[in-house]
């Protein structure tokens, strides 16, 4: 048997034991879940498979939707991205979205230098402009961890503001929708959240250029 059958078939088995273990616990468990979900959290976080919403926040099925990219990127015309955006915030009517980096990002760490990948070189673009923007404080920053840990930061805080300046997010405030947005960072040395004191609920917190009218 090759190894990946033995991996597949861990995942199946230890599938089959979460199962007997919820149900121990609450036999109604997935007659419950099937039937709705209704999270009131959006988590736009990294791919980094160390990065998984659900045990991060301690939280069961249903209670997150999640939309993960890498290096947690909004894109104004990622039609993935603004898909999911859409179907939280009008059908779902979250109320809470949360943009969360973290720290030892090898997607910020890649755009923070000049050498080529591959086909993820044009997604790093994105992240390249918010080092652009933010250059002059980066580079007094001597201490490479330092200056990567606040990039990951700033990255964090710049795609806040792509969110926030979201047709779908603006369009919701316009309608009363109550919509908070957040920025958070995770740490893998930790395991800990990181509150980055950035919270965006109303289109009066951005830049007049990009306030739509409805």
């Amino acid at each position: 048997m090759i190894m990946g059958d033995e991996f597949c078939n861990k995942i199946f088995r230890q599938n089959e034991e979460w199962v007997k273990n919820k149900l121990e616990k609450d036999a109604q468990f997935f007659d419950r879940l099937k039937d709705q979900q209704a999270p009131p959290l959006l988590w736009v976080g990294c791919s980094d498979s160390r990065v998984p919403a659900n045990q991060i926040m301690g939280v069961d099925p249903g209670e997150v939707f999640v939309h993960r990219n890498i290096s947690n990127v909004v894109v104004h015309s990622d039609m993935n991205f603004l898909s999911v955006l859409e179907y939280s915030v009008d059908v779902l009517k979250v109320k809470h979205i949360a943009v969360v980096g973290h720290y030892g990002c090898g997607g910020v760490k890649a755009a923070m230098e000049n050498k080529h990948i591959g086909i993820i070189d044009g997604w790093l673009r994105h992240i390249r402009e918010v080092y652009k923007i933010n250059k002059s404080e980066l580079k007094m920053i001597t201490d490479e961890q330092q200056r990567h840990d606040r990039f990951v930061e700033l990255n964090v805080a710049h795609q806040v503001k792509n969110l926030a300046e979201t047709t779908i997010v603006q369009q919701a405030w316009s309608q009363g929708h109550e919509l908070h947005i957040h920025g958070w960072v995770y740490g893998l040395k930790d395991g800990l959240l990181k509150d980055l004191g950035i919270s965006i609920s109303s289109n009066e917190s951005i830049d007049e250029v990009y306030r739509l009218e409805f």
